[in-house]
């Protein structure tokens, strides 16, 4: 009976530093950047997209597809990021 009382101890543990593990991921933000950093997106360390920004040099109409296509980097740049960061923390 007292290892059983033990274990459900350690489950309340794990759970407490696993909801603090995704506290911490809420409130972190990384940023990826692309294009020699003329575009950059921020996430939350849930991946969620917080802010993008664009160097106004880019915004020509005749460059959209190569804007768009900065974007795209700039984000995956950051979603890497954030998964690199979401490993540290769970390997702590």
């Amino acid at each position: 009976m007292k290892d059983l009382m033990k274990m459900m101890k350690q489950a309340q543990e794990i759970q407490g530093r696993m909801q603090q593990l995704q506290d911490e991921l809420a409130n972190m933000t990384v940023e990826g950047q692309s294009g020699a950093g003329l575009v950059s997106v921020t996430l939350n360390g849930k991946g969620d997209v917080r802010a993008i920004k664009i160097d106004q040099s880019l915004v020509k109409p005749e460059e959209t597809e190569i804007l768009e296509d900065l974007i795209v980097a700039a984000f995956q740049d950051a979603k890497g990021k954030v998964e690199s960061a979401v490993q540290s923390k769970m390997q702590e």
